[in-house]
């Protein structure tokens, strides 16, 4: 079984969200989710690991971005085929643009998120 690494920012609600379906969805305990945010080591600085999603499997190289979703996709069995897909490196050029446009709204997205969730 691969083992999974993803650092993920805990303070953002995107975040915390997409964190919690991928918990739900790893029935195998293959992923090992390190909050960046509350203090977790970082392999690089912590600003850039709060930049971006990262990820590294079974101890290899540390992805960034789509790669990184990529790498915690073939960790779930049920996703497993998207992260097959992601190997491609067609495929994986176009989540890359897929995954830079969502950066850039990702600011808006989070504030969103926070006030809706201060709402309720």
């Amino acid at each position: 079984m691969k083992r999974v690494t993803v650092w993920h920012d805990g303070t953002c609600p995107l975040c915390q969200r997409e964190i919690a379906m991928r918990r739900r969805l790893d029935k195998r305990g293959a992923i090992t989710f390190v909050d960046v945010a509350g203090g977790g080591t970082c392999p690089v600085s912590r600003a850039e690991m709060l930049a971006r999603f990262h990820a590294r499997e079974d101890g290899g190289p540390l992805l960034s971005g789509a790669a990184a979703f990529a790498a915690m996709w073939r960790a779930v069995p049920a996703l497993r085929p998207l992260g097959e897909m992601a190997r491609n490196r067609l495929i994986l050029s176009g989540l890359k643009r897929l995954y830079l446009g969502f950066l850039r709204v990702r600011p808006r997205l989070q504030r969103w998120l926070a006030r809706r969730e201060a709402r309720t």
